[in-house]
């Protein structure tokens, strides 16, 4: 049956406005799709002030590993209850305390191919470089760690361009900024470009920029401090945290000092130029530094016995040391171990192997105290009386510890050198990090030849070694004075000459020398227990030199910042 007229009249104008409407359906759903792209980014982008309670993003740049004072930072805020999230890059391990905490997870960032730092130049290099980490930081803030972080603290330096990005990602996730100046950024860049490079202004007008505003800013001196108020004002919170050292740093015990120089037998042993210089030694019974003693016996011991005891028994299985009728085994009853009167020496430095600390200054402090080591062991036209009045020298074992671009071409040096020494040799180790404060706490004397860019930061290697009760020689700057009071924890040295002199005085007769005593005494060697750092004002009215581990100085400087909602 026909449809009327005006139904068909009807239909065929509906027709019509769909035809009408098919070319649009493509453009709207597009539009439709870039709303919703721009609600959802808006939404996950937009400056918020809700965040996750109780956690911390930590952005270093750089081997998360190779950088104590932010694992230390790490350690400290998830030990307080913190979701602690760690940006940085892999390499070394870090330390173990960090690795069994529970709430810390640690983010790798990825790295460029290495070969094309040698392919391009760096003025080419180091842009594309930038782009590659302002991609893999932001996904990792942004992206994978999914709820916003209460704080985010960030090393500076690097400066470029972890100060912007750390800006905007506090600006997006609402989330309290807090830059921990170790040093100056673009006063690093100077000593490879020079201050008048364009590249220099731009990094010292980024790092004004971007580091002038934030929640808090950490300083390692009162020296950064002042100079950084009054260059950039500076706003924010503003809190001076002096490098400390963790509590587990402490002076090495001889048995502890014995198990080391164990484990390192297999580093030392290859080292041809350590052959005939070291005392004998016999593992596991003595090492170059450490012997024990034994009182043989022709009875087993029994199982109680060797419980009990605070001496531990060694089978004697030597051929040699059995009669040869008896079939009774021979135990020996072996004693602790004990510091030898015969060992070296042993003085340790660490050094990131940069223009900015100067080995040639250790290289040839070693050379004049070869030289007047050699001299006193040959004193001649003299009677034995003229030479008792001589104090003899030690023979001088050095452990460099550390990695950097000019690492091959001292320690070749070196080599070169000491094939004509008898006094003196110099080794260049690398440790895991439980070893470390157990060198330190095992050498005799320190040396520091850091000299700071920018003038206005501390050595993190001398808070290490004072932590471990080693007095230390240190190369003199400017705010030194702040960790460093010569005469008291250690000395102060501009030259090698000085640095070699001072080296004389402090080994004179040792291992009993009075000088070095005197300094280790006033770091509280002899009196402190091993989980008890020196804590003292060693020079009347002076309020700088007051000691405590990392933990006590966080609590009384960081602790209130972060939870001043629980101090209110």
């Amino acid at each position: 049956m026909p449809l009327p007229s005006d139904s068909r009249t009807s239909v065929m104008a509906q027709s019509t406005s769909l035809t009408e409407i098919v070319p649009y359906l493509p453009d709207a759903v597009v539009l439709l799709a870039l709303t919703w792209l721009f609600w959802s980014a808006w939404n996950f982008l937009k400056p918020r002030n809700y965040h996750s309670l109780r956690s911390v993003a930590i952005v270093v740049l750089g081997d998360i590993g190779r950088s104590p004072r932010m694992m230390y930072h790490a350690q400290s805020f998830a030990e307080n209850g913190f979701v602690t999230d760690i940006i940085g890059y892999g390499g070394s391990n870090p330390t173990p305390a960090l690795e069994r905490l529970p709430k810390v997870e640690i983010w790798c960032l990825p790295e460029l191919p290495k070969f094309l730092g040698t392919l391009f130049p760096f003025i080419i290099f180091a842009p594309i470089k930038i782009v590659h980490q302002i991609v893999s930081i932001l996904f990792i803030l942004l992206v994978q760690i999914s709820k916003p972080p209460e704080f985010i603290l960030v090393q500076n330096p690097p400066t470029i361009p972890t100060l912007a990005l750390v800006w905007l990602v506090g600006r997006i996730r609402g989330s309290k900024v807090i830059i921990d100046w170790h040093n100056l950024g673009y006063s690093i860049l100077a000593l490879k470009l020079g201050n008048k490079h364009p590249f220099v202004r731009m990094a010292t007008w980024f790092e004004a920029k971007f580091g002038k505003t934030a929640y808090a800013h950490l300083f390692v001196t009162n020296a950064m401090r002042d100079a950084l108020v009054e260059r950039w004002d500076l706003q924010g919170r503003k809190i001076v945290l002096h490098d400390r050292p963790p509590n587990h740093f402490h002076p090495s015990s001889a048995q502890e000092i014995h198990e080391l120089f164990l484990r390192l037998k297999p580093s030392l042993t290859p080292q041809t130029s350590l052959h005939g210089f070291l005392p004998e030694s016999s593992a596991p019974y003595s090492t170059p530094f450490t012997h024990t003693t034994t009182e043989k016996a022709h009875a087993v011991p029994s199982a109680a016995s060797r419980r009990n005891s605070l001496e531990y028994r060694a089978h004697i299985t030597s051929p040699e040391a059995l009669p040869v009728s008896s079939s009774v085994p021979i135990y020996a009853k072996v004693r602790m171990p004990s510091l030898r009167p015969d060992r070296p020496a042993l003085l340790v430095s660490s050094t990131s192997w940069t223009p900015d600390e100067d080995f040639g200054i250790l290289l040839a402090a070693m050379e004049l105290y070869e030289a007047r080591a050699r001299e006193l062991a040959n004193l001649t036209g003299v009677t034995m009386e003229q030479k008792d009045e001589f104090e003899k020298l030690p023979k001088l074992l050095v452990i460099i510890t550390g990695k950097g671009p000019l690492r091959e071409k001292y320690m070749s040096e070196v080599s070169k050198l000491q094939e004509g020494w008898d006094w003196v040799r110099c080794v260049s180790l690398w440790l895991e990090a439980e070893d470390y404060p157990t060198l330190l706490g095992s050498a005799d004397l320190g040396v520091s030849l850091h000299s700071s860019s920018s003038a206005l930061d501390l050595p993190m290697k001398v808070v290490d070694m004072f932590g471990c009760g080693l007095p230390v020689c240190a190369l003199d700057f400017a705010c030194l004075s702040e960790l460093v009071k010569d005469g008291v924890n250690g000395r102060v040295f501009r030259t090698s000459s000085q640095l070699a002199q001072q080296l004389e005085f402090l080994f004179s007769n040792f291992p009993n020398s009075q000088h070095l005593e005197e300094l280790r005494a006033s770091l509280g060697r002899s009196s402190q227990s091993p989980t008890s750092p020196p804590r003292q004002s060693v020079e009347p009215g002076d309020a700088e030199w007051h000691w405590e581990s990392w933990q006590e100085n966080w609590a009384h400087n960081i602790r209130p910042l972060i939870l001043s909602d629980l101090d209110r």
